[in-house]
């Protein structure tokens, strides 16, 4: 008999396929239209935008609607937009402008499937497992799928600009089909105010003092990490000299380092606890973002460096994805997982946009020089508001609250 968790995984798997498909696509057939690294950088900026604008509002829609539908209509915008990207490219017609709407409709997409996935998570398996469910999902959506597709991007650009979002619109609905067939419970009917229950999920949010803390670091990483994502494409071909290909090879690298951590990731937070995990792998980012500013234009030297960088971003997301999951009640569960997404990430676009300023002005390595100062100061935060005694505080009052 396949379980709701092994159903869950397979949407996972063509999901974050057409998703993967089309995140790489996008960037390589920007380059194929400007080469100018500030309109590069509006492409990562459209992509990023509904992080911080739509954010919120999907989260009330989760918490009021079936989650199992809401995933199916996250997919059914993916295909939509995946057709039109792929007729558009195929004619001929590919411009900025249209590159900007379809970055924009993908990560719509996006913000309602992840919040959607991420609150059935604590449904379908137990507290003691959240750890290892949310690295399996993780690899799946970060990990194994995009290990295969961004190489398969790359040649499959070369083919035709089209082929891509073909293939992902296929895989879109796959997934659509699949997370119809996925049972979950039913939502009680909502009797108050849609913009109350949105703030509800902000205030449990922010008053919690330690998911308020994961939260701005977060934050502060995402910042970081966007300006280097949107400038990668261009350090990729303009300083390491690879080809839509090596781009696409690198990209698998990012992979190479979420699977190959996904393995230990439940040991190590056994062993270490929560505090010291995340202690540990903020620290190792900082180090890793000035490497990729200083080191030698050597692509593979790089790659080893990306594989080391996403094995401790790992360990981070899932600490930080199991915190919220822990310490949430399960009602406000998706409004509190989109209330982060929101102020956590919803400084992405400002971070691609200051990429693309810092390159232009100061040339591509130091976008990188950049990002590790940013995380320097969000490792300093860690080290004093994430402390083993903040975990057991708000354990305390969780248990006290149930």
């Amino acid at each position: 008999m396949v379980t709701r968790w092994a159903r869950l995984q397979a949407v996972a798997v063509s999901g974050s396929s057409a998703e993967g498909l089309m995140l790489a696509a996008i960037p390589l057939l920007a380059v194929s239209v400007t080469t100018d690294p500030r309109e590069v950088s509006l492409v990562n900026v459209a992509g990023q935008a509904p992080w911080l604008l739509l954010s919120l509002f999907a989260g009330v829609l989760i918490d009021r609607v079936r989650r199992t539908t809401v995933l199916a209509w996250a997919y059914a915008v993916q295909v939509a937009a995946a057709v039109a990207l792929a007729a558009i490219a195929s004619a001929g017609l590919l411009t900025l402008p249209v590159l900007l709407v379809v970055a924009f409709v993908v990560t719509s997409a996006q913000v309602l499937g992840d919040g959607a996935s991420g609150a059935l998570v604590p449904e379908l398996v137990g507290p003691d497992r959240l750890a290892h469910a949310n690295a399996r999902l993780t690899v799946i959506d970060r990990g194994v799928v995009q290990f295969v597709v961004p190489p398969l991007t790359g040649f499959l650009v070369v083919l035709t600009t089209g082929a891509p979002a073909w293939l992902a619109a296929a895989c879109a609905l796959v997934a659509l089909v699949l997370a119809r067939r996925i049972p979950s419970q039913s939502v009680v009917a909502a009797t108050t105010h849609p913009m109350r229950d949105l703030s509800g999920g902000l205030r449990h949010l922010v008053r919690t003092p330690l998911l308020r803390s994961i939260t701005i670091n977060v934050a502060l990483g995402s910042f970081a990490a966007s300006a280097g994502n949107a400038m990668f494409v261009l350090y990729a071909t303009q300083v390491l000299h690879v080809g839509s290909v090596g781009y696409g090879l690198l990209l698998a690298c990012l992979a190479v380092g979420w699977v190959a951590s996904s393995f230990m990731v439940q040991k190590v937070v056994d062993r270490l606890g929560y505090s010291w995990s995340m202690r540990f792998a903020q620290s190792f980012g900082v180090v890793a973002q000035l490497l990729i500013a200083v080191v030698p234009p050597w692509p593979p030297l790089v790659g080893v460096v990306l594989v080391s960088l996403t094995a401790t971003v790992l360990i981070w997301n899932v600490c930080s994805q199991s915190s919220r999951q822990r310490f949430t009640p399960a009602p406000l569960l998706g409004r509190v997982l989109t209330s982060h997404r929101a102020l956590a990430w919803g400084l992405t676009p400002l971070g691609a946009l200051a990429g693309g300023l810092v390159a232009a002005h100061w040339g591509l390595r130091a976008v990188w020089v950049m990002a590790a100062g940013i995380q320097a100061v969000s490792a300093v935060l860690v080290w004093f508001t994430l402390s083993p005694a903040a975990f057991r505080r708000t354990e305390e009052l969780a248990a006290a609250q149930a």
